[in-house]
């Protein structure tokens, strides 16, 4: 096994070269955590799910024979669902694959080194415990929580451990985002003073799954399991399939898209939440049961706690009717603007010197720039077939196993993404603006803290 192999390398390691590693800064124990450049990653899969199957594999497999990735084990509560992952994966490899009816089998294989998590919404934090519970690393698909509670002791349990997480924010892994970032952090942008991030799209249905509902029984599967920490409910196979449709199961929209965008603004500037969120919308198309939105807008304060006069605005804006499935991510500045769509700052917008503004500030526009030659392209669609973001995300988080360095998503890119969206989600379901508490760490509204 993997870890047989590992104690023979570190003790190698430490006796022909201890001197070494002091000098390059690397100490014997560090050292030992490194994986063999010939031991092969076992990798398991928590949930069979259409974004595993068509998007997260076919990312892995365009590395895994490279860096000596395998996967052996997959994990899904649906029988119908472990049995199309078992033959799917066997297909893929060439070998057997082991199917287990809960994350307790695949952890009792004992030869599990990593697992990709791409199970329902509320669902992450836990099996991301879970996974560095057994001494895994983890790739685990975003929100990353939908609860304060399983955020924070998820934050804590993975800070404590010595595992690799990587957080499904695939932008990070995208050089055009990470070029954004640079030149925003430079101080090349100024100020941001405004920033718009709108995901739209326009499949009628999108999150139903009607062909699979008919399919699922309840013996089929393991419903208490599947509900982990959420109130009971009776058995329901569309909230067990079409998750995204219904909290606490999903938040909708703000967990599926807007963690993504809401991200991008975190990372760019070093803030870690908004100052206070609200949101309206409702549902105005989709009418079929439903509890989640099909229209959103969540407008965020941005800056400094205890700083009013220093700050910018972010809008959020979704819609699942009339949608070009163009998500579109704009920052602006006094001088201009940074579109992330097209990947050019340019002074578009900014203010020209003039009477105007001669008497507030000297004129400073941006100049029109091209971020990056290497642009990739968001995916809308949650089934992208390996898109470039996604498989380079991939890649990053098996590099890190190998060398055991911190991933471009790392858990705390996932904490503060969370953060925002249960703001988000506080709002939209009381109608009061949601605040942060940086002592508690809870999520407020109406004086209360926001749970269900």
């Amino acid at each position: 096994m993997i870890e047989s192999r590992r104690k023979f390398i570190k003790q190698s390691a430490i006796a022909a070269a201890g001197t070494y590693l002091g000098t390059m800064g690397l100490s014997a124990k560090s050292y030992g955590n490194i994986i063999g450049a010939n031991d092969r990653v076992r990798v398991g899969v928590v949930g069979f799910s259409d974004r595993f199957k068509d998007s997260l594999l076919p990312s892995f497999l365009n590395h895994q024979k490279e860096l000596n990735f395998d996967i052996v084990a997959v994990s899904d509560l649906w029988n119908y669902r472990r049995g199309l992952g078992v033959e799917h994966l066997k297909s893929k490899f060439g070998h057997d694959i082991t199917g287990c009816r809960n994350n307790e089998e695949l952890y009792g294989l004992k030869d599990i080194d990593a697992v990709i998590v791409s199970t329902a919404d509320f669902q992450h934090a836990v099996h991301a415990m879970e996974a560095v519970s057994a001494k895994c690393d983890v790739y685990c698909e975003k929100p990353f929580a939908e609860t304060m509670a399983d955020a924070r002791a998820a934050l804590k349990m993975i800070k404590a451990s010595k595992q690799i997480v990587q957080i499904g924010s695939q932008r990070r892994s995208g050089n055009n985002y990470q070029a954004a970032s640079q030149f925003i952090k430079e101080g090349k942008f100024g100020d941001i003073t405004m920033v718009e991030l709108t995901w739209n799209v326009n499949q009628p249905g999108r999150w139903r799954r009607p062909d699979l509902v008919a399919k699922l029984k309840q013996e089929d599967t393991d419903w208490k399991r599947f509900l982990i920490n959420r109130p009971f409910e009776e058995w329901d196979p569309r909230k067990y399939l079409e998750y995204r449709l219904f909290w606490p199961y999903s938040s909708g929209m703000p967990g599926q898209w807007m963690s993504h965008q809401i991200d991008t603004v975190h990372w760019f500037t070093g803030l870690k939440h908004p100052r206070s969120v609200v949101a309206n919308g409702g549902i105005y198309q989709w009418r079929d049961g439903r509890r989640n939105w099909d229209t959103t807008t969540a407008v965020f304060d941005y800056g400094p706690a205890g700083d009013p006069n220093h700050g910018f605005q972010v809008v959020f804006s979704s819609r699942m009717h009339n949608g070009d499935e163009n998500p579109a991510e704009i920052y602006y500045s006094n001088g201009g603007e940074l579109n992330l769509n097209t990947n050019m700052v340019s002074p578009k917008g900014g203010l020209k010197e003039g009477p105007a503004s001669a008497m507030h500030m000297k004129a400073n526009l941006l100049p029109e720039i091209k971020l990056t030659d290497n642009t990739e392209k968001v995916a809308a669609s949650a089934n992208t077939g390996g898109d470039k973001l996604t498989s380079a995300h991939m890649r990053n988080w098996m590099e890190c196993i190998r060398s055991r360095k911190e991933t471009n998503a790392p858990v705390e890119a996932g904490y503060y993404h969370s953060i925002a969206n249960i703001m988000t989600n506080a709002s939209a379901r009381t109608g009061m603006k949601a605040t942060f508490d940086e002592a508690t760490q809870e999520v407020m509204v109406g004086g209360k803290v926001f749970t269900y």
